[in-house]
Parts: C-alpha cells; sequence; structure tokens
C-alpha cells in the first residue's frame, strides 16, 4: 500500500502485507462464512448425514454435532473462525442448535450479498437485519409455549428432539429417560440445574441398551490394594488432598550412613512416619479414602490391615462431586484429619464395567449428584453417544429454568418468516429490504430439513407457508411422511432458548461480517535474520496470506 507524494512513494504497511478492500473484502468474508454454513448444513435435522474428521495424527471423529465438527476442522479464514464462534456460543448457552445458528447467520450473509449487488449500503442491511432480530425475538416471546418442569412427558420429548439424528436412534427411549432422571434429580427447588453434577462417563463394550444410571457418584478407578473390601456399607469418607507417603525434604539434602544399622534406623524411621499417617487416618474412624495424590506401598499395606477401602489419584472434579453427595470436605494437610471433615455414604462398591473395575458410590447423603454410564459397540459409537447426551442434558436443564418451548421442524422459522415479511411493509423504507430479506433468509431452515430428507424443498416450503397462512402456528416439516404436519402433535419441540440465541447470534455475526470493508493482513513473520536461503522464501503460492479455505 503506498501513495505517491510529489513523485515519491510513501509505505504504510510493511512489505508483504496484503490489503483487500469495498466489495472484495466484503465477497472475500462472505464467501468464507457462506463456505462455513455449507460445511454443516448437510447435518441439520433427523435426515442429516454424519461428518468424518480426521485429524494431523489420524485421530478419527465421527459426528453430527455442529460444533464439534467447526472445532475439529482446522479453520484458517478470520471470517470463517467468527462463525465457529457463532457455534460454540450457541453451544455454552444452550447445548444444542449449533447447525441452525451457523446455517442462519451463512444465509443472512448470502441475503445480504444479492442487496450488496443491488448498491444497498452496508449499514443500511445492518440496521435492518438488527430491527428483524428484536422483532423476531418479540414474536417467539409470543409464539413460546409454557411447560411445567414436572412435565416428564415434554422434557423426555425435549431431549428426543435433541438426539435425533445423532446416532442414537437405536435406543432413544432408553437414553432420553436416563437424560430426563438425572436433569430432574438434580435441579434444584428454583429451577436451576448445575450441568456439573451429572457426570456421564462412558465405556466402550456391550450395547447401547446396557447404559444406566446411578444414583451417586461413579469413578474409573480401583481400590489401590487386593486386601482391602470390595465393598463398604455405611461408608466413612475422608477425601484427603495430600500424599499418603514418606515425605521428601523441600531443599536438596544429603543423608550420610555410614554403618548399616543407620541405614536400618533411617527405613524403620520412614516406616514409622508413615505409620503414624495411617494412624491418623484410622483415629477419624473413617473406612474409605478417596486421596487426590499418591498412596505409598507400606501405607497402603497398613491401610489394608485397617480393612479401610482406599482409592489414589482422583481427580479434582470428582473429588469436588464427592465433597458435595457425601458431605466430606476436602482436607489438604495430613495434621488437619478429624472426624469432623468425614462425609456419608450408604454403600460404596468396586465393580467390573466391560471388564474394568469401577468405583459406585450410592445411597449419598445428599443425592444431587448423579452418573450415567453410557455403553455402545465401538469408540466412536461411544463418543458420538455422549455428544447426543450432553446435548439432550443441556435442553432438558434449559427448558426447566425457562419453563418455555416452541415446535421443531422449521415451524418457528415459517412463523417468523411470515410475520417478519408483514412488519417490512409496515417499516418502509430501504430497511424494508433488508428486514424481508431477513424473512426469506430464516426459511433455510426448513428448506435444509427438505432436502436433507430427500424431499423436494419447494413443495415443501409452499406446503408450511400454506399451512402458517391458516394459522397453524405449529406446522413443521414432519420428514418421515414427507409433508406438513403439527410437531406439538408430534412431539417435535426444542426449548425457546435455542431458537432466541441461535438468531441473535446468527444475526450478530452477520452484521459484523458485513460491517467490514477492508481487510489488513500483515506479512507471515519474516524468516532468521540474514534472510532465507534462496528458493526458501515465503510460502507456496495459495498457502499465504488469507487463503485458509476454499470457496
Amino acid at each position: 500500500m503506498s501513495q505517491q507524494l510529489a513523485g515519491q512513494p510513501i509505505f504504510i504497511l510493511k512489505e508483504g502485507s496484503s490489503r483487500t478492500r469495498g466489495r472484495d473484502a466484503q465477497g472475500n468474508n462472505i464467501n468464507a462464512a457462506k463456505a462455513v454454513a455449507n460445511a454443516v448444513r448437510t447435518t441439520l435435522g433427523p435426515k442429516g448425514m454424519d461428518k468424518m474428521l480426521v485429524d494431523t495424527i489420524g485421530d478419527v471423529v465421527i459426528t453430527n454435532d455442529g460444533v464439534t465438527i467447526l472445532k475439529e476442522m482446522d479453520i484458517e479464514h478470520p471470517a470463517a473462525k467468527m462463525m465457529v464462534e457463532v457455534a460454540k456460543t450457541q453451544d455454552d448457552q444452550v447445548g444444542d442448535g449449533t447447525t441452525t445458528a451457523v446455517v442462519i447467520a451463512g444465509e443472512l450473509l448470502k441475503r445480504a450479498e444479492d442487496l450488496l449487488d443491488q448498491d444497498v449500503h452496508p449499514t443500511v442491511i445492518a440496521h435492518g437485519y438488527r430491527m428483524a432480530a428484536e422483532k423476531a425475538q418479540e414474536i417467539l416471546a409470543e409464539i413460546a409455549i409454557p411447560v411445567k418442569a414436572t412435565d416428564l412427558d415434554m422434557l423426555k420429548k425435549i431431549s428426543e428432539t435433541a438426539m435425533t439424528g445423532k446416532g442414537a436412534e437405536a435406543a432413544k427411549d432408553k437414553l432420553c429417560d436416563l437424560v430426563v432422571r438425572a436433569v430432574t434429580m438434580v435441579a434444584e427447588d428454583d429451577g436451576t440445574v448445575d450441568k456439573d453434577n451429572i457426570k456421564v462417563e462412558k465405556k466402550v463394550g456391550g450395547s447401547i441398551q446396557d447404559s444406566e444410571i446411578i444414583e451417586g457418584m461413579l469413578i474409573d478407578k480401583e481400590r489401590v490394594h487386593p486386601g482391602m473390601p470390595k465393598k463398604v456399607v455405611g461408608a466413612k469418607i475422608l477425601l484427603l488432598n495430600a500424599a499418603v507417603e514418606f515425605k521428601k525434604t523441600e531443599v536438596d539434602a544429603e543423608i550420610n550412613i555410614t554403618s548399616p544399622d543407620q541405614l536400618q534406623s533411617f527405613l524403620d524411621e520412614e516406616e514409622r512416619m508413615i505409620r503414624n499417617i495411617v494412624d491418623k487416618i484410622i483415629a477419624s474412624g473413617a473406612n474409605t479414602l478417596f486421596c487426590q495424590k499418591g498412596i505409598d506401598d507400606i501405607a497402603q499395606h497398613y491401610l489394608a490391615k485397617a480393612k479401610i477401602f482406599a482409592v489414589r489419584r482422583v481427580k479434582k472434579s470428582d473429588m469436588e462431586k464427592l465433597a458435595r453427595a457425601t458431605g466430606a470436605s476436602m482436607v489438604s494437610s495430613i495434621d488437619a484429619i478429624s472426624k469432623d471433615e468425614l462425609g456419608t455414604a450408604g454403600l460404596i462398591e468396586e465393580k467390573k464395567v466391560s471388564g474394568e473395575e469401577m468405583i459406585f458410590v450410592t445411597e449419598c447423603s445428599n443425592p444431587k449428584a448423579v452418573s450415567i454410564i453410557v455403553r455402545g459397540g465401538t469408540e466412536h459409537v461411544v463418543d458420538e453417544l455422549e455428544r447426543a447426551m450432553e446435548d439432550a442434558i443441556r435442553v432438558v436443564s434449559v427448558v426447566i429454568e425457562d419453563k418455555k418451548l416452541v415446535a421443531g421442524g422449521g415451524s418457528p422459522e415459517t412463523e417468523l418468516s411470515q410475520r417478519l415479511k408483514l412488519y417490512a411493509s409496515s417499516v418502509g423504507g430501504r430497511a424494508q429490504l433488508a428486514i424481508e430479506a431477513f424473512a426469506s433468509a430464516l426459511e433455510i431452515i426448513p428448506r435444509t430439513l427438505a432436502e436433507n430428507a430427500g424431499l423436494d424443498p419447494i413443495d415443501m416450503l409452499v406446503e408450511l407457508r400454506a399451512a402458517h397462512e391458516k394459522g397453524q402456528k405449529t406446522a413443521g416439516l414432519d420428514v418421515y411422511e414427507g409433508k406438513a404436519g403439527d410437531m406439538l402433535a408430534a412431539g417435535v419441540i426444542e426449548p425457546l432458548r435455542v431458537k432466541t440465541q441461535a438468531i441473535s447470534s446468527a444475526a450478530e455475526a452477520a452484521v459484523m461480517i458485513l460491517r467490514i470493508d477492508d481487510v489488513i493482513a500483515s506479512s507471515r513473520s519474516a524468516g532468521p535474520e540474514g534472510g532465507m536461503p534462496p528458493g526458501m522464501g515465503g510460502m507456496p503460492p495459495g498457502m499465504g496470506g488469507m487463503g485458509g479455505m476454499d470457496y
């Protein structure tokens, strides 16, 4: 970038930097964002397809979860990265609807491109989009259906909708039942749900039907010594965040031993110190020990003799859940061990699951922590099931918190599209064009659902519009029958927050990308001083700068 001044060029940017301006910059950004939306579009809905993602070391992920796909894809283009952020926000806020949010954002940009071609200024489009997004939130609040947290049938249908198309169809009933039971168990009286209280543990082996729920904690560890009891009834639990082993000196100390007697007395002293620690644990009355750090071999022997069930190297997150479930306090120093710090559980047992030992902590004093074991034939199946379960847990939690839902199957988008078109004509001016474009863009959801199910998208859209014209607000696309149907009656329902969040984050991302008219990319960092050997400089053509994605 240079400017001619009295015949002398003035360079502002560093050599090698690139600058794209005006329509070129907008075109590039919009194309990159559309490419991301197209990458996940085929996964939408119950008939969506899956993606196989292979990373640099050859690990394979098979999924149709929008945010997982976008996180695994190595995206370089800055505008495309903004689309990934839309999916991440959606995932953090609601847990489902990530593909919907990205597809809507891509379509909003595609419609904006048509308006830019007609010389509508980007700020006019941005203003119209913001108005439309605000109006859409009002309409959604109006068409939302209230639901009670005690209506388990509705909650089960919501988790079914979240799981449909995620490879969990075979045992959908069973898994949805587990999800609803888990969420309702940990839900507080005021309707808040802390998802961390539900632990999903995956085990390869058995079938999906073997998945089960444990009222309490599940820890993927085994007891440290075979001489310890396998089962403890009426457990008094000590949670220790300190090592049960010989304390080494902090500084590098040297101990000079000159005779065998001294060596023996040194070893005896070491054993006596460990014995003292174990005696403190026994004196507290604990019969179960969960230790976040290590347990020495000698300590294991003494603990086993005292018939204390001990587990070492327990994860910090598991220790926190154990503290919540059993009422125990985390003890960080051996000297602080006392019976006041102990927690209780009715039963602690070590059992084999798929050939591996696991510890079950059940009949807890505060059963606000539950665990779900997800089983499946292969690792990839179990991974995808876990993602489906996580999504379902999140949406059921969101509905219990918000107590509002909407019909699925593209029905709210069709209703919004029609109502926004009416709103556009009342606004007038140039903003009307942008609001109309926003309304048309929302129809991408029912259109994509139809395409993914192998149906004619135009026929389906016409049928849906006609149903909504007649006032059937919950009419959506029944992909199994290939026609418009009442989604509420069919049990295809979603939390209201899935839609409100998807539309607001999609609109924000689209507006942000539209407002960029200048992309200044710095050059890649130069090589070592003295320059690179000839022929080594720079990058291969087409690799540098902004070209991370094909579009």
